[in-house]
């Protein structure tokens, strides 16, 4: 038997062979938009920072004054001693946010998406996931035990029919999807899943980690379990979900990915609460990035972009790392994105827009992928 360095070496070549090996690079950021990498200044547009918010003297201030008060870190997970009163102050202010009755907090996006779906969904009852759901909900719904079940990306006939068939022979029904799709940009048609949920006697779960401010269609849609992230938009870390008190304290007493972890840090408690206040004061400003992405899409000849995200795939892997590295000379961040993070033969550049993107540049940007990136 290969001996397990073997056994890893033999995996690295295979994934070196196909252009699939992951590799840190150090990145400084500097401002939320600069950073430095690789010895260059370069403006990044490889961030989930939306709102630039990370580095907000506002947002930075509340982080340093927590840990002044609270210290650098829980000590505990919540259910021991690790619930500082700031979570209390974030979580009312989250449901507030979203509508709901309560919110729970969690360490990470991640890990509540691990440990939310195991709570709701056992052995007896079945699970619709979009195709194209992030990995954690996939993670999830393994965790669970439920049966699972693929509905082709955004197609309600499909969705459809598969609750027609199979509704019926379960206890209860969980239909997952992203609300705004993290690697294409597009956005979920949350009413029409909404309706086909109350229409099956189903519940439905939208992981919005990425939705912060964009006008999606599901304004008016009722959603039973809204989760997202305090680690994009509102420039912290962390994740979260909004619900019923009811399900809030069920899921607070049996997700095993809260139960058995450590708090968050106090500084990113208060930071996602200093950030909540920038946004309420200013509704403008989370309608910024969409407009930075729909001007860089018009300048592209692209379709019109329906959230910050703007995807260019350009199939192999290559492809991409060749284009990324043109950018780059360039002046500009875009990292290449490559399988098992997208599907074979759907590498591509994965633009994020901020608010505070100067126009120029993405002019700049948009020149620069017309004329270096090679389209197929």
């Amino acid at each position: 038997m290969p001996s397990l360095d073997d056994f890893a070496r033999s995996k690295l070549a295979a994934l070196d062979g196909a252009l699939l090996r992951r590799r840190l690079a150090e990145t400084v950021r500097e401002d939320g938009l600069w950073v430095r990498r690789n010895g260059r200044r370069l403006l990044s547009f490889s961030c989930n920072d939306y709102l630039n918010l990370t580095h907000h003297p506002q947002v930075k201030a509340a982080s340093i004054a927590a840990v002044e008060r609270y210290g650098a870190g829980a000590g505990a997970s919540r259910l021991v001693s690790g619930n500082h009163p700031l979570y209390a102050e974030l979580e009312t202010r989250l449901a507030r946010w979203k509508g709901t009755e309560s919110a729970c907090v969690f360490g990470s996006g991640y890990l509540a998406n691990a440990g939310i779906i195991p709570v709701l969904a056992g052995e007896d009852d079945l699970l619709l996931a979009d195709e194209l759901s992030h990995a954690c909900l996939w993670a999830g719904a393994r965790l669970s035990r439920a049966r699972v079940m693929t509905f082709r990306h955004n197609d309600i006939g499909h969705l459809e029919a598969l609750l027609a068939a199979h509704r019926g022979d379960h206890a209860h029904t969980l239909i997952v999807t992203d609300g705004v799709f993290s690697m294409d940009g597009d956005l979920a048609p949350l009413r029409e899943l909404s309706a086909l949920a109350r229409r099956y006697d189903a519940w439905l779960m939208v992981d919005d980690a990425h939705g912060l401010g964009v006008p999606g269609d599901g304004a008016k849609a009722e959603i039973d379990l809204q989760m997202g992230t305090l680690s994009k938009a509102l420039g912290s870390y962390g994740g979260y979900l909004c619900a019923a008190q009811a399900v809030i304290d069920l899921v607070r007493t049996r997700a095993r990915t809260l139960i058995y972890s450590t708090g968050l840090p106090p500084a990113s408690v208060a930071a996602a609460i200093a950030a909540l206040d920038i946004i309420e004061a200013d509704p403008e400003l989370a309608a910024r990035p969409l407009a930075k992405a729909q001007s860089f899409t018009r300048a592209c000849g692209l379709p019109l972009a329906q959230s910050p995200i703007v995807p260019i795939v350009l199939g192999e892997a290559s492809a991409a790392l060749y284009a990324s590295r043109r950018l780059e000379e360039e002046g500009f961040l875009v990292v290449a994105i490559r399988p098992p993070t997208v599907p074979a033969g759907t590498a591509r550049l994965r633009l994020a827009f901020s608010a505070g993107h100067p126009d120029d540049e993405i002019a700049r940007l948009a020149e620069c992928v017309r004329t270096l990136v090679p389209r197929p």
